[in-house]
This record gives C-alpha cells, sequence and structure tokens, in this order.
C-alpha cells in the first residue's frame, strides 16, 4: 500500500442498503490527488452517506472504497484524512484555541506542532483574535471557521467536506471558500459536498451528480454545463412593465421564466430568439434594458441531469 499513485480515492462498486431502499447503488469513481472533487445531489441521493463510508463513520454492504491507497474506514485512512461532517461541533464551553489543542492531541500531535499550527490556522480564517473565548461566543460562520481549522490540525493529506457553507452568511462563505482554495494550491486533495451549484461551479475541478443513489455524470463543471442541450437561454429587461405574453410566441422559444425583474427566454437558438425579439421590442416602441445570452447553468443542467427540481 502506500501513497505513489495519482489516485486519493478509489471506489469500486460501493454499496449501502437500509431495509429495502438502496441509498448508495454501485457507484465507482475516482478522485485525483490535489484535485477539488465535488460530489452533488438533491437531499436523500445518497451524498452523506458516501462521506460516511468514506470516512468510515459507517460501513459499506457492498464494493470497496480506498482513501490514498488504505480501506475506507481503516486506522491509516482515518490518520491521513480530516473531515468536518455537516453537523459537526466543538465544544461550546471551551475557546477556539483548547477546541484546537484537544483536537491535536486526540490525533497525536506534538505540543509544539500544535501550538505553531493552531495560530497559524486561527489566522488564516481570521480567528486569531478571538481564540481564548468561548465558543459559544462565536457567530455560526466563526465556528464553522472553527470546525474547518479543527480538521486540518493533523494537517490530512485529504479533506472531507460535507456542506461547509451550508447557511452561512456571505463573508464567511467567501473566506472558507478562498481558503479551501489556498489548502488545494498547497497540494490538498479535497472531496466536498454541497448543495450550492455557484460554489461547486468556482471550486471544482471535477463534480460526480448522484442522484437515487446512482452516479448520473462525472465530468469538469464546464463541460457538465455545455452538455446539456436546448437549455440555453436569452435572459432579457425591459424598460418598463410589459405584458410578457409576445414574448412565448417568439421563434425557437421553448418557454419563458420570470426572474426578478427580468425575463429568461429557453431556445434551441439563441441567436434567432434575439432577432426575433429585438424587432418585436421595435414594433411594440418599448425599450430593452439588458439583454445577455446565457449557456446553460450548472442548476440547470444539475436539474436536467437529476430530472427533478430539489
Amino acid at each position: 500500500m502506500g501513497t505513489h499513485s495519482s489516485i486519493a480515492i478509489k471506489v469500486s462498486d460501493l454499496t449501502k442498503r437500509y431495509g429495502k431502499l438502496t441509498a448508495v447503488d454501485h457507484i465507482s469513481f475516482e478522485v485525483k490527488k490535489e484535485e477539488i472533487f465535488g460530489f452533488l445531489g438533491p437531499n436523500g441521493a445518497g451524498k452523506t452517506t458516501t462521506v460516511r463510508m468514506l470516512t468510515g463513520v459507517i460501513e459499506a454492504d457492498g464494493g470497496k472504497a480506498l482513501v490514498m491507497g488504505y480501506e475506507a474506514g481503516s486506522l491509516k485512512a482515518k490518520q491521513v484524512a480530516g473531515v468536518v461532517p455537516e453537523m459537526a461541533n466543538a465544544y461550546v464551553d471551551l475557546s477556539g484555541w483548547k477546541n484546537l489543542k484537544l483536537m491535536g492531541e486526540i490525533y497525536g500531535v506534538p505540543k509544539n506542532v500544535i501550538k505553531d499550527r493552531s495560530e497559524e490556522l486561527l489566522k488564516k480564517v481570521n480567528l486569531y483574535s478571538r481564540k481564548d473565548e468561548p465558543v459559544r461566543s462565536y457567530s455560526k460562520g466563526m465556528r464553522q471557521r472553527l470546525i474547518l481549522v479543527m480538521a486540518l490540525i493533523s494537517d490530512p493529506e485529504i479533506l472531507f467536506l460535507d456542506e461547509p457553507t451550508s447557511g452561512l452568511d456571505v463573508q464567511s462563505s467567501r473566506m472558507i471558500r478562498d481558503f479551501l482554495q489556498e489548502l488545494n494550491s498547497d497540494g490538498k486533495t479535497i472531496f466536498l459536498t454541497t448543495h450550492q451549484m455557484d460554489e461547486a461551479n468556482q471550486l471544482c475541478d471535477r463534480i460526480a451528480i448522484i442522484n437515487r443513489g446512482v452516479i448520473v455524470k462525472i465530468d469538469s463543471p464546464e463541460r457538465i454545463r455545455t452538455a446539456i442541450k436546448g437549455m440555453h437561454s436569452v435572459e432579457v429587461s425591459f424598460d418598463r412593465v410589459v405584458d410578457d405574453h409576445f414574448l412565448t410566441s417568439l421563434s425557437e422559444v421553448k418557454s419563458v421564466k420570470k426572474k426578478g425583474d427580468k425575463f429568461r427566454l429557453y431556445t434551441e437558438n439563441p441567436g434567432e430568439t434575439v432577432v426575433a425579439l429585438v424587432n418585436q421590442v421595435a414594433e411594440r416602441n418599448m425599450k430593452i434594458v439588458s439583454l445577455n445570452v446565457l449557456l446553460p447553468s450548472l442548476e440547470d443542467a444539475f436539474v436536467a441531469l437529476t430530472g427533478r427540481e430539489e
């Protein structure tokens, strides 16, 4: 065994059943070293179950998973991984500093290393000035940042994150994303489940989309987006409130959705739609305030692949 290969995680036919329900159904994929790999899917699709098997919280009913060459759940695999579970918590009565110290001791990190590393990590996520205060005085975003650095205290080769920015304010989310990018460029492999399409799009080298326990697609975000046919759209806004019925009758338009003060026209042929739109608007003596031709978003692709809205 050992870690000379370029594969960080290798999963073959991994399966988990709960009674009659197959939560994860013979999935196979590989995560390369030093990539940020996104794992996406609707609620109940098998994301968290997969992470729990990879990190040894629960046992698989079939198939196998290797983490850095070691069997998932084995002591060796746990030693090379840092884990931030979805419902993770720090000890609220202890200070941030003490939480890190405790975590370092659990992992057998030498005391002087714990001290240096804690200092460095807390500064990175902007918590150093609050390090001696009890965690119960931290905001949700601060707690989440602390939990992330707790997972890093053992300097793991690979980091598992289950929805690390779920429900956080914009600043905390951005800080966590920037920090993950920095960790990744320093050579850490990151396995990330997320609900946020935008986050996956910004962070991930590749994404696996899981639906009802089965992986429906693995590719880079851009390739996933552009593979979705007939989902191009034209987004337009006008200088006044309009009767939007004429939009549906335009050339090539499949459907129209109102988005805030804009209309989105889904079309197979955005070029033709734009020409028809401009002609119609001129005839009606209206003005266009903004006009954009959009490729499918990752969210569009996700909905198309999973076959239902979340």
